[in-house]
């Protein structure tokens, strides 16, 4: 069962924008790590961006830096990511994920994020 509930998603040219969004189903954002992954089909699950929850420091991917932009909203108790300048290679299912962690939020594998989204399906096609 998710217990990140997702919002945002589905199909866009190259060059467009889409929004994704996540919502904890029982707890709060607060105190905790956030990131943002993506799988291909025949594809590990990759970090895209994080943000840490003591600093609010980020990590972006390369693939990403630059497009990408990850941001939490702790009165709403929601965490984003804004996506611009979409490519066909962007194509991916989407997951957001949490962690409560002591170190910063890039230096945790997939395996060490506890909490996650359904997943949401993006692509990137003319």
């Amino acid at each position: 069962q998710a217990q990140l509930v997702h919002s945002g998603g589905g199909s866009v040219q190259p060059g467009g924008s889409l929004r994704l969004s996540c919502t904890p189903s029982r707890f709060t954002l607060g105190g905790l790590h956030i990131g943002w992954f993506r799988q291909a089909p025949g594809k590990g699950r990759e970090l895209l961006s994080c943000e840490s929850s003591a600093d609010r420091s980020t990590y972006y991917a390369d693939s990403v830096k630059g497009r990408f932009t990850i941001s939490r909203d702790s009165g709403k108790n929601t965490m984003s990511l804004q996506m611009n300048n979409l490519k066909p290679e962007d194509t991916a299912v989407y997951y957001c994920a949490a962690t409560n962690r002591a170190l910063s939020c890039w230096l945790y594998s997939v395996d060490e994020y506890d909490y996650w989204g359904q997943g949401t399906q993006v692509t990137v096609s003319s």
